[in-house]
């Protein structure tokens, strides 16, 4: 079995000038690094566009599963098509911190941006962009229609519009696509040129053999074009309302559980339309990146199901559609290559759906040291990971290792030393050794985030899951042609090798 090795880093978290990571110049620097550190994966987090008034910009509570986010749209190359002017972009508030995303003023005032951009295209006459509606109106409609109304409703959930369109009668959506037309077309444009932009570094990226690593979500927002459009295939009650919620109980995240509040699949609907939905969802997930990781695979096989309103521990296990889902993708395009996010409460029927459906699983090294005891047999510890794996020292979810390892006592650092081998190595170098450990495993894929290689702490963390507010802010303000790291991550990914010599032929 081949090892190979990547970085996780979100687009949001590349450094830019204008107030958040896009798909500019800087993402082009960045796929060069990935190429000259001899990696073979960048794993990104979900493209879709943030809820920013319900989910505090979570890209895992998005207007849309099948939508990209419009705050990437690389606004120089809009400059260089004419349609913007730099006094336009430089007069814009995108924030003042280079390490730190503003989401309200990416609210704010992108979007005005856009629309003198939108406004000048004259797009309707774009051969390209014609080919894209109509090969993307499947969703594209739905979407921009959905995104139009949030604003004329000022940005009321869609249950609290009128019941002819809040229940997506067919003539109301005949109505307000014409009322809104000018809106609509907006929404598509920025559509259109977000995934212009994004197949274009995408093909660069494969270019260079880097493969991009994409994220699923498992739930979808309950304001959301998914479930406005689609309600039948979500459990609501007759106002269309949400019976319950999705969340997990009390696990290494969160001692109390979590609510994510988003609505639950009714099951056996998506049985009866042969997981047409869900098919749709993977393949579109699958055109924008090389391999998927699925978030919440435990999910699939059992689900949690929270009352409305209720607390995470009055919550309790459903079943889910389990190897069926899996059956019909592989029956309506292959076995396409795929990570399964398995972490959290496991049960030897998730063990078993892992087994059936032979892809590889997470191993967290962060999630070794939990127990008392770290010569138990935990599947986190280094000395029980297979091959068949991709390890991390941390994940999205998880503290830099060395803001992690500043949080605990004395006995647990002691602990850990002694397991590694490393009692002399000072706190402030602790990511040094979880890196080693994750290179010189038997895991077959190594991914490690940007944020312990470059020895970043608690500052650098992207999302704390028991906590609401507060979350994927963290920009890195380095340069991506920094050859020093390049070379430093070159030489430990030689060392252990899991080097991608494919990126460095002619």
């Amino acid at each position: 079995m081949s090892r190979e090795a990547g970085i996780l880093m979100p687009v949001s978290s590349l450094p830019g000038p204008y107030g958040i990571g896009d798909l500019g110049e800087t993402a082009y620097a960045f796929v060069d690094f990935l190429a000259q550190a001899g990696q073979t994966y960048w794993q990104i987090l979900p493209l879709n566009p943030p809820n920013h008034n319900k989910s505090k910009d979570s890209p895992y509570q998005s207007f849309s599963a099948f939508a990209g986010n419009p705050y990437y749209i690389d606004l120089n190359r809009l400059m260089e098509e004419g349609v913007l002017l730099w006094e336009e972009i430089e007069a814009v508030d995108f924030g003042h911190d280079p390490e730190h995303v503003d989401y309200d003023k990416m609210y704010a005032n992108r979007f005005p941006l856009l629309r003198k951009a939108y406004e000048r295209s004259g797009i309707a006459q774009n051969p390209g962009y014609q080919s894209f509606i109509r090969e993307n109106g499947w969703w594209l409609d739905d979407y921009a229609l959905f995104m139009s109304l949030k604003s004329f409703f000022d940005q009321k959930e869609w249950p609290d519009w009128p019941e002819d369109i809040s229940r997506h009668w067919s003539n109301a959506v005949d109505y307000y696509h014409r009322e809104l037309y000018y809106d609509v077309e907006f929404h598509k444009y920025t559509q259109f040129k977000f995934y212009e932009q994004w197949y274009a570094l995408k093909a660069y990226a494969n270019g260079k053999h880097i493969r991009i690593i994409g994220d699923i979500p498992i739930y979808v927002s309950f304001d959301s074009t998914d479930v406005w459009a689609h309600s039948e295939l979500f459990q609501l009650n007759d106002q269309n309302r949400q019976s319950a919620v999705a969340g997990c109980p009390p696990d290494a995240f969160s001692a109390e559980g979590q609510i994510w509040g988003s609505p639950l699949y009714r099951w056996e609907k998506h049985r009866d339309d042969r997981f047409g939905w869900w098919m749709a969802r993977l393949w579109m997930n699958f055109q924008q990146c090389d391999l998927l990781r699925i978030d919440h695979f435990r999910g699939l096989d059992e689900y949690f199901s929270i009352p409305a309103g209720e607390p995470a521990k009055s919550g309790h296990w459903e079943k889910g559609p389990g190897m069926a889902l899996f059956r019909q993708m592989w029956e309506n395009m292959g076995h396409k290559p795929v990570i399964v996010e398995d972490l959290g409460y496991m049960t030897d029927s998730v063990r078993q759906m892992v087994r059936d459906t032979d892809y590889p699983n997470m191993k967290v090294l962060q999630f070794g040291f939990d127990a008392d005891d770290v010569g138990a047999a935990n599947d986190y510890l280094l000395h029980n990971i297979p091959e068949h794996c991709v390890v991390y020292p941390g994940t999205h979810d998880n503290d830099p290792v060395n803001g992690w390892f500043a949080g605990l006592t004395t006995a647990e650092k002691d602990r850990i030393r002694q397991y590694f081998g490393c009692e002399d190595v000072p706190d402030s170098r602790m990511h040094e050794v979880f890196i080693r450990a994750a290179l010189i495993s038997r895991a077959s894929t190594c991914i490690i985030a940007l944020q312990d290689w470059l020895g970043l702490g608690h500052e650098a963390r992207i999302n704390e899951p028991s906590r609401l507010e507060d979350n994927w802010h963290w920009r890195w303000k380095g340069d991506c042609r920094q050859d020093e790291l390049a070379v430093r991550i070159f030489e430990n990914t030689r060392r252990y090798g899991r080097l991608n010599w494919s990126a460095f032929e002619k």
